[in-house]
Order: structure tokens, then sequence, then C-alpha cells
């Protein structure tokens, strides 16, 4: 069962999953899979009778022996067919049929399981999506992007591998040592005791090998988690590697998390290469009892010749194959390394629970309160403490104070970024926690101070809340957002790919689009967190200019490091620590003399002095 995200382990966790069983990560594949129970005895199925016929060339090989020496007397013969000719003729037509058959159902069983293999690994990797989409922002704050990406990616495709060709590896081993098992000791039980001898040996080297692996596996995947994480942040900061000359350093460190992957997979290799030329030891030991002891039996006449030859031959067939395990357990092992991964995703339960069902009553007035409310980062003693604040319908209440104060926390309890842990935030009287949360999303818009952009056109990312929205409609909220004389004068306008992120655009540029896409999902209530830092002093009177207007018509929560873009606001709450320590207007502020009047002395060069009573 996944833990609560506040004590919850990182995904690459070696010592834990050392100790898991990889049989226990199997069986939880399974009841994972339980909708792909029937292809899966299918593909089984099939992969038995390939096996089945896979094993008589050998035994017909035997009783061809037989007919030969024997002719008259021979197995064939007591199946009336009386000549040796006709016994040759009917071995023939047999060994066609076993080699159509062995044909046909390998072609059904690659088909099966390499079918079963994509359609398992797309569900995988889109449910564990899913579920990573429901986390609450601390699980991502807990985690790095490469290494959810390498569990997404890497982690998938290794259990799809196995499934691809172990899983019928290892029915087909032990299918056939249960099938030539069965016929040597009906042909010869003294020699099949030989025979099975080195059996238990190489069981147990194969579960041996297993339990020293899976700790190794285990590290592997931790490391590749490592490297994605490196990577992707190398990648996403660039600019900041050149802008510091230090791609030299980073190639460095990343040359180092290479070299530790690499331990990790010598150390697997080692182990995993000691096992073959063990193994084929045991079977050189079951091959050559067989080939003595049979021997020796047919120069004493207790043992027919032809089926001396057939037990020689299949002597191979039961031994040889237990040496793939080495291969095929080492496939397993890393497949339930990833397992193990993909399901702790998977099965991780987030904190902000989507249980509500109640939907605002309509039309949507956009009143916001905040009754009491408490929250503190885990880890951290950062957050909010008993905020009481109302924001009537319609109105414009900006939040201010220094950074860590907890004005962006409002914000993201509000969106149920994160949970509230104690107190109530309600919009027109019902509680957020009581809301789908599609339904409270759609009633806010936010303008955040870090935009991301999608990489794809300026429309698409303008129209990225309504997906159906009109040409005209995005260019009314570029318009809206003072977008519209940037975009013209772009090679394709509207239609311009604005690369991974935006980078192509400018940082006004990009915080100009974020807010034509909140504008144009036209939610009541729209949230700005420092919409306004990244433009120019020209456009951010601009889009003051357009806010004025949109302010008219929605309740509007704003937060500035800048007063000067909300002297008109109807509400100016003071953060510090956590706490409100002043709350009015512009004016009533200023006159009080308090925080709010020295910072914005300050920023403008009129010091104001604190009042004192």
């Amino acid at each position: 069962m996944a833990t609560d995200l506040s004590t919850q382990t990182p995904i690459d966790e070696p010592a834990k999953t050392s100790r898991a069983s990889s049989f226990a990560a199997l069986l939880s594949l399974l009841r994972y899979a339980k909708g792909y129970r029937l292809r899966i005895v299918l593909a089984a199925l099939c992969s038995f009778l390939n096996c089945f016929f896979d094993v008589m060339p050998e035994i017909l090989i035997g009783i061809a022996l037989d007919v030969v020496i024997n002719q008259d007397t021979s197995f064939v013969a007591s199946l009336g067919f009386e000549t040796p000719k006709s016994q040759i003729l009917a071995l023939a037509a047999a060994t066609l049929l076993v080699w159509i058959f062995e044909s046909v159902f390998q072609y059904l069983y690659l088909i099966l399981w390499r079918n079963l293999a994509q359609d398992l690994q797309s569900d995988l990797r889109q449910d564990a999506y899913e579920n990573l989409q429901k986390q609450d922002m601390g699980f991502f704050e807990s985690r790095s992007s490469g290494e959810l990406v390498s569990v997404l990616n890497d982690d998938v495709n290794q259990l799809e591998r196995f499934l691809d060709g172990g899983a019928n590896d290892f029915l087909q081993v032990f299918v056939t040592v249960a099938l030539v098992g069965a016929v040597f000791f009906y042909t010869a039980p003294d020699i099949a005791l030989l025979a099975i001898l080195p059996i238990p040996i190489i069981i147990w080297g194969a579960f041996f090998f297993m339990r020293r692996a899976t700790p190794l596996y285990a590290e592997v995947r931790e490391q590749v988690g490592q490297l994605a994480r490196r990577l992707s942040n190398n990648i996403g900061g660039i600019a900041t590697i050149k802008s510091f000359t230090a791609e030299r350093r980073e190639a460095d460190s990343l040359r180092q998390s290479s070299h530790q992957y690499v331990a990790a997979n010598r150390a697997a290799i080692k182990v995993s290469s000691a096992f073959v030329p063990l193994i084929r030891m045991a079977v050189l030991v079951g091959f050559l009892a067989t080939f003595v002891m049979g021997g020796l039996q047919v120069l004493d006449g207790t043992l027919n010749a032809g089926a001396y030859g057939m037990l020689v031959f299949l002597t191979q067939r039961l031994l040889w194959p237990l040496t793939r395990l080495a291969e095929t357990v080492d496939l397993y092992e890393r497949a339930m390394a990833s397992t193990r991964r993909i399901l702790k995703l998977i099965d991780t339960r987030t904190r902000v629970r989507d249980s509500g069902s109640t939907h605002l009553p309509l039309p949507v007035k956009g009143q916001v309160m905040f009754e009491n409310v408490s929250f503190r980062y885990t880890d951290a003693s950062t957050g909010v403490n008993d905020i009481n604040l109302t924001v009537p319908a319609g109105t414009t209440l900006a939040l201010v104070g220094a950074t860590g104060s907890g004005k962006s926390t409002l914000l993201k309890l509000l969106l149920r970024f994160y949970p509230v842990v104690n107190g109530r935030i309600s919009v027109d009287g019902v509680s957020i926690s009581d809301m789908p949360l599609k339904h409270l999303r759609e009633t806010l818009g936010l303008v955040s101070q870090d935009v991301f952009l999608f990489d794809g056109s300026v429309r698409d990312n303008i129209a990225y809340g309504q997906p159906g929205a009109s040409l005209e409609a995005v260019q009314q909220a570029a318009a809206a957002a003072e977008a519209t004389g940037f975009i013209e004068q772009l090679p394709q306008g509207y239609e311009t790919q604005v690369g991974e992120r935006g980078v192509k655009l400018s940082g006004g540029q990009r915080q100009r689009l974020s807010l034509a896409r909140a504008l144009l999902k036209n939610p009541p209530v729209l949230i700005l967190d420092e919409a306004t830092s990244a433009v120019d002093n020209e456009t951010e009177a601009a889009i003051q200019r357009s806010l004025a207007k949109i302010a008219k018509q929605r309740t509007v929560i704003v937060v500035a490091h800048r007063l000067s873009t909300i002297v008109r606001a109807d509400q100016i709450v003071v953060m510090h620590d956590g706490v409100v320590v002043e709350r009015g207007t512009h004016d009533a502020l200023i006159e009080a003399r308090g925080y709010y009047a020295k910072q914005w002395g300050v920023q403008t060069g009129d010091v104001i002095g604190e009042h004192h009573e």
C-alpha cells in the first residue's frame, strides 16, 4: 500500500528494494495485469505447445534409428506400418507435421507475447503518468524530473524487454525439463536418475544468482535515475552552465555519474557471467552419465539402440536449456527491479484527494474566503498560520510582503496544489475540498511568475485552456494582454513555434502569452502571482490598463513586489513570516506609516517614517 507523502521515501531506494522479493514484484505485476489474464494464458499455452513440438524431433530421431536397426520389429511396425519403407515415410510425415506445428505455435507465441508486452507497457506508462499528475506539488519538489522520466521510459521499456522474450524463455525451460524428464523416466528410469542429478545444482545456482543479483540490479536502476536526473538538470540549465563557463565541470560530473552507472552494471555482470560456465560443467556431468551408462546398457542388450540415440540427444535437450536460466533470470531481475519502481509510482497516493462532488451555484460570483488557514511545508519551517481573509466577489485583493512571507503559499492552497492542514478555504461559500478538482481549477485562472509555455505555436499556447477556441477568441485574449503587437511581428504570427518552454521568446513576451492564456479561459477568479515581474515599464503599464478593465468583471487576487501595480486594489494585505500584519487600502496603509508605507517609500524614494503612537 502506498504511504502518505509526508513519510514517503524516494522511488530509488536500493536498501528497501533489495529486501523486496522479486517473486512479490511478479505477483504485484500479475495483479495489475488481471485484465490480461486470458491473453497471458493463451500466450503461455502457445509457448507450451511450441516447446512440446520442439522436443519431438529428438524423439523421432530415436524412433528412426529403431526403424533402421530393428525394421519389422520396430516401434513404428507395431503401429501397423509393416515395411521399413512405409515406416520411414510415416516418420517423415510425422516430422513434417511436427515442424509445421512448431513453426505455427512459435509464430503465435511471438505475436501474443510481443503484443501483450506492448499493450501492458503502454498501460503501465499511462497509469503511472496519470497518477503522477494527481500528486500535489510537494511530490515534485522531492523528486527530479529526470528520475520520474527514467521510471516512465527506461523502467517501462525494461519490463517490455522481459515480456518480449524472457517470459516465454522461462516457460519453455521448465516445460522442456518436464517433458524430456517424463520421456527419460518412461524409457530408462535408472539413466534418468543419473541424467537429472545436475538439475538441483543448476536450479540452486539460478536462485543463488537471483539472490545475489536482486540488490545489484536495484542499484543499477538507482544509478539510471541519478544519471537521468543529472542529464535533465544540465539540459534545462544549459544557459546557466554556459554563462558561468562550467561546461568542463558539468562534463566531469556527468562522467562521474556515468562511471557509477557502469560500476553498478559491472557488479551485476560479474555475477551473471559466472553462471553459464558453472552450469555448463553440471550439464557435462549429466551428459556423460547418459552417454556412458546408456552405451553400456546397449552393449549388454538391456537398452534399445534407438532408445539410446534418443536419450543422448534428449540429454542435451534436457539440460542445456537450463543454461539459459542465467540470461533469462538476468533479464527477469532487471525487469522486477523496474516493476517495483513503476508500481510504486502507480500506487503512490496523493495528499490532495479529488473526492469532492459539490459544484458552485451558477452564476459563479467569485467570493473567496480564507478561514483560520494554516499550512507548513514538509521539512521546512515556512508556510502560513491562522490566516483569515475575505475577498468579496468582483473586487481585487493584493498580497504583498517579503519573499517567504506566505503570499504564494495562499495561492497554491487556493488552487489545491497543497492540502490545507488546518482551516477552510471557500469560493462562494463552498469549501474547495468539497469541489471536484477540475471544477475548482476551471473556476480559477493562474498567471504565475515562472511562465511555462509548451513546445507549439503561439496560438496553441494561448488556447491551451480552451483547445477549441477560435482564432478570433485567441486574438481578443492576446489584445487584452497587450500581446498583439509582438505576435504580429513574429515570422508566422500566431502560428509561430515558440520552442521548448518558450525559449524563442523573451521573458516579457512569455509573460504576456501566459496572461492571454488565462484571459481566454475567462475564469471568475483570476490569480496573478508576480504576473508583471518580467515585463518592461511600458508593457507593465499597458497590462495594468487591461487588468483595470478585466477586474471589473471578476475577482482578482494579485501577488506583487512592485507596489505601484496594486495601488488601486480594493484591499491590500501585508504578510510577514506567514501571518497578516497589515490590511487596508493603499491610502489607509500609507497613512498608517507601517510596514507597507516603509516599503512604498523605499520603492518610490519618498521615505516615510514609521508611525509611533
